[in-house]
């Protein structure tokens, strides 16, 4: 797959890419373990307010936050886990079951700062860049797979 360039100008418009994007990958999630999604980039750059647009698509009622400070958060429904890697090595996962999380073919995983583990993700997880635009509430996200 080529990469996706996309722009986006508001916190709105990166929260509906972030749902749909949820809604394709529900179209065609047939995986045999995880779906497993890389965020890179910038700090502030959209990596949580994506996620938010994510979940919210998924059915997720409660609010969605960073998980900087408790490194790893579950939602429901669709086993919803949204993880913040800046802090941790590939190692640490180790003690939070990770192998489990990501054997398990129902769960939908949102890795934050993924690059930081990236030898314990998935072959096919897709990675998606943040980067700031021209003023703060643009970005530039690029899908990679």
């Amino acid at each position: 797959m080529k990469d996706i360039k996309i722009f986006t100008k508001s916190d709105k418009e990166t929260k509906k890419l972030g749902g749909a994007l949820a809604r394709e990958i529900l179209k065609e999630k047939k995986a045999k373990h995880a779906l497993v999604i890389s965020l890179e980039g910038d700090l502030g750059a959209g990596k949580t307010t994506f996620v938010q647009g994510f979940g919210k698509f998924l059915g997720v009622k409660e609010r969605i936050q960073s998980p900087t400070f408790v490194i790893m958060r579950i939602y429901h429904p669709h086993n919803f886990i949204h993880v913040d890697a800046y802090r941790l090595k590939s190692k640490d996962f180790k003690a939070i079951g990770w192998k489990d999380f990501v054997k398990n073919k129902n769960n939908i995983i949102l890795v934050e700062w993924g690059n930081k583990i990236k030898n314990i993700l998935p072959k096919n997880s897709l990675r998606i860049i943040f980067k700031h635009g021209k003023n703060y509430s643009e970005r530039k996200i690029i899908l990679k797979k």
